[in-house]
C-alpha cells in the first residue's frame, strides 16, 4: 500500500508544481465530427508472413514486411476497426545489420546497432526511407509514396515518426536535397559545446563499445572495434565515451542551442543550426503529404524550438498534428501552451494506473484525480494500452489474458475527447512471446529485429487480411475492438461531451468496491454511463447517479429512464427511483449504457 500512496501522491504533486503550395486553412467548426483512432503499425513487422522466429535470424532467415503489404485490403481491415490514423513507424532510414552496399547505402558498423534490424529511432538518413521496406530497393520512396496514396484513398490519414533528439552514430544522408548540408559537416570538433554545433563532443576521447554486445549479441560482424574520436555525447544524454549497454549507444544527442553540461544553458541569439536543418526535414515530409508526425522524445528537445518549428509547418499544411512522446506531468501544459503541440503521450499518469488495475494492483479512486488535474487540456491527452515501447497486454509480462484489457481499454477509449491509439496485434491478443534477440523475451514486440507476430499473422492469412485463422476467441476480440473503437469515433456524448466521475460517490455508499470504476459522458445529445470492473470474482454491483450528476446531465427526477448496454447489446435495466441500478459484472467486464 505504500507504494500506491506514494504514486496516488506523486500525481498530486505533478499536478501542483522545399516549400510546397499553401493549402486553404480548414473551415472553423464548433464541434469536431470524430475523435481520433490511432493504429501504430511496426511497418517492417506488419506485411511478414514468415513464421521461422529464429534468435537473432537475418531479414533472410526470418523475413520483412514490405510497404506493398499494406494492401488496399489490409487498409479497409485496419479501417474497419473504427481508426482515422496509421501511424506507420520505422519509415524512415535507420541503422542496419543488413547489407544494401551493393544499391549504395554505406554498410552500418554492427557494433553501434542493435540488433540485426537496428532501432527504428537510430535514424541513418532523414531524406530517406528504410529499404528493408522496399520491394525494389531503387524505388524505395516511390513505393512508400504509393503506400501514403493508398492510405488516403482508403480514407485514413498518415502518421510518422519525427525524431528530433538523437541520429545514428554513423548518420550521412545520401539522398539529402540540394543545399541541404548533413548534421555535423560544420561543427567545430574541438569545441564540447559551441551553439551552431550539431553534436556535443567528448574532446580526445574516442568511443568505447559497451560491454555485452561483442559476444552473442547479433551477428559475427561484431568486434568491437568501432572507432570515433572525438566522441560524441549519447542519445539519452550521457556525456561519456563509456555508455553502457542500456543507455541509447547507437545514437549521438543532437545540440539544439544549449549548452547541457553548463545548468542547461540556452543559446538562442541566433537560430541554431540545428533548428534549421530539422525545419527543413519537417517542410520535406509535409510536402510528401505526410498528415503527423509522431515526435520522439519531445520532452528532450527545448519547447523553444517546437513553439518555433510547428507554426511554421502548420502555415504549409493547417491540418498536420504534432503528438509528443512527453513522460513528465509537470511539462504537460507547458508543451502544449508554448510548444503548440496538438497531443501528448499520457503515459505516466492513466496508462501507469490502468496498468495497475489490470495487474490486480491499485485503486479506481486514482483515475479522477488525473482527469480533473488534466481538465483543460483532456482533449490533448493520447491514452493507449499498447504501443512499440510497451509489453502486450496478453503477456505473461503483463496481464497474462487478452481478455483483461476490456475495461482498461474502454476508460482509455471514452474518457475524454482526446485520441486513443493501439498498436497492431493488440485487437487479437497478441501475447509478444519469443526471444526475438537484442531485447530478449520481455512480453514486448521486437523492435530491433526479424520478427513475425503470430496472432497478426493469423489475421493476414497470407495477405487476405479476412481473420480466417484466427481462434474463434480473437475473432470476438476483435470485434470487441472494432465496436469500442467506432462507437468512441463517433459518439457525440464520447466527442464532444462532458466527463464526470461517478466512482467516489458509489464506493462511499458501499455500491462497489475499488476496483470498480463509473463515470458519465454526456451532451445536448447523448448520455452514457460507463462502468468498468478490475475484479477478479463474479460482484453483483449497484450503480447510481448523485442529484448534482442528475441535473448537470438534464435529468428530469419526475422520468423514468432505463440504460443499454451498446457494446454487447445484451443488457437494459431501468433506473429507479433513486436513479440506481444493479448489475452482475464478471470478472474485468465493462459496459457502456446510453441512458434513454
Amino acid at each position: 500500500m505504500n507504494y500506491l500512496r506514494f504514486l496516488f501522491l506523486f500525481f498530486l504533486f505533478a499536478a501542483c508544481s522545399q516549400e510546397k503550395e499553401r493549402i486553404p486553412p480548414l473551415p472553423v467548426v464548433d464541434e469536431p465530427e470524430q475523435k481520433l483512432i490511432i493504429y501504430q503499425v511496426m511497418t517492417r513487422l506488419f506485411g511478414n508472413t514468415n513464421a521461422t522466429n529464429k534468435t537473432y535470424g537475418t531479414l533472410q532467415e526470418n523475413g520483412v514486411g514490405k510497404f506493398n503489404d499494406i494492401s488496399n485490403v489490409a487498409l479497409q481491415g485496419i479501417k474497419e476497426l473504427g481508426v482515422t490514423h496509421v501511424w506507420y513507424t520505422g519509415v524512415l532510414e535507420h541503422a542496419t545489420q543488413s547489407d544494401y552496399t551493393a544499391h549504395g547505402i554505406p554498410l552500418d558498423d554492427a557494433d553501434v546497432v542493435k540488433g540485426l534490424a537496428g532501432s527504428p529511432y537510430a535514424i541513418k538518413d532523414y531524406y530517406d526511407v528504410n529499404p528493408d521496406l522496399a520491394t525494389v530497393v531503387s524505388e524505395r520512396m516511390v513505393e512508400f509514396e504509393q503506400l501514403i496514396n493508398r492510405t488516403h484513398a482508403n480514407q485514413l490519414k498518415v502518421i510518422i515518426d519525427f525524431v528530433p533528439n538523437h541520429v545514428a552514430r554513423l548518420y550521412h544522408s545520401d539522398v539529402k536535397p540540394d543545399g541541404v548540408e548533413d548534421f555535423g559537416a560544420q561543427d567545430d570538433t574541438t569545441a564540447t559545446f559551441h551553439p551552431n554545433n550539431n553534436f556535443y563532443y567528448l574532446i580526445g576521447e574516442a568511443f568505447k563499445v559497451p560491454r555485452g554486445i561483442e559476444a552473442g549479441a547479433g551477428g559475427p560482424t561484431r568486434d568491437g572495434k568501432f572507432l570515433e574520436r572525438p566522441v560524441k555525447a549519447t542519445g539519452n544524454n550521457v556525456f561519456t565515451a563509456s555508455p553502457n549497454i542500456n543507455d541509447w549507444y547507437e545514437t549521438v544527442k543532437l545540440n539544439y542551442g544549449v549548452d547541457l553540461q553548463e545548468e542547461d544553458t540556452p543559446h538562442f541569439d541566433q537560430i541554431p543550426s540545428t533548428w534549421l536543418k530539422m525545419k527543413g526535414i519537417l517542410l520535406f515530409w509535409t510536402a510528401k503529404g505526410v498528415d503527423g508526425f509522431r515526435c520522439d522524445m519531445a520532452e528532450m528537445v527545448p519547447v523553444e524550438f517546437w513553439n518555433w518549428v510547428i507554426p511554421q509547418i502548420k502555415e504549409v499544411n493547417p491540418a498536420i498534428i504534432f503528438i509528443a512522446e512527453i513522460y513528465n506531468p509537470n511539462e504537460y501544459q507547458n508543451y502544449i501552451s508554448n510548444g503548440q503541440f496538438d497531443f501528448l503521450y499520457d503515459k505516466v499518469q492513466l496508462y501507469d494506473t490502468l496498468r495497475l488495475l489490470t495487474s490486480g494492483k491499485g485503486s479506481t479512486e486514482f483515475i479522477a484525480p488525473i482527469q480533473n488535474r488534466l481538465a483543460s487540456i483532456n482533449a490533448n491527452m493520447l491514452h493507449f494500452l499498447e504501443n512499440h515501447d510497451e509489453q502486450r497486454v496478453a503477456s505473461k509480462n503483463f496481464a497474462g489474458d487478452m481478455w483483461k484489457a476490456l475495461p482498461a481499454m474502454t476508460i482509455s477509449a471514452t474518457i475524454d475527447k482526446g485520441p486513443v491509439m493501439i498498436y497492431f496485434g493488440q485487437e487479437v491478443g497478441e501475447r509478444g512471446e519469443g526471444n526475438e534477440g537484442f531485447q530478449g523475451e520481455d512480453g514486448r514486440t521486437t523492435i530491433f529485429d526479424y520478427w513475425g507476430v503470430p496472432a497478426h499473422q493469423a489475421w493476414m492469412n497470407n495477405g487476405k487480411f479476412d481473420g480466417a485463422l484466427l481462434t474463434p476467441e480473437q475473432k470476438q476480440l476483435r470485434l470487441f475492438y472494432r465496436d469500442l473503437l467506432t462507437l468512441a469515433s463517433k459518439s457525440h456524448a464520447v466527442v464532444n461531451g462532458d466527463f464526470i466521475d461517478v466512482t467516489a460517490y458509489n464506493i462511499e455508499k458501499g455500491n462497489f468496491s475499488n476496483q470498480v470504476h463509473a463515470f458519465v459522458r454526456y451532451s445536448d445529445k447523448e448520455k452514457l454511463l460507463i462502468v468498468n470492473g478490475f475484479n477478479n470474482e463474479t460482484e453483483e454491483v449497484r450503480i447510481g447517479l448523485p442529484k448534482e450528476v442528475i441535473a448537470k446531465m438534464g435529468m428530469d427526477a419526475g422520468e423514468a429512464y432505463i440504460a443499454r448496454d451498446l457494446i454487447w447489446k445484451e443488457l437494459e435495466v431501468g433506473f429507479d427511483e433513486n436513479f440506481s441500478f444493479t448489475v452482475k459484472m464478471k470478472p474485468f467486464s465493462c459496459f457502456i449504457f446510453k441512458i434513454k
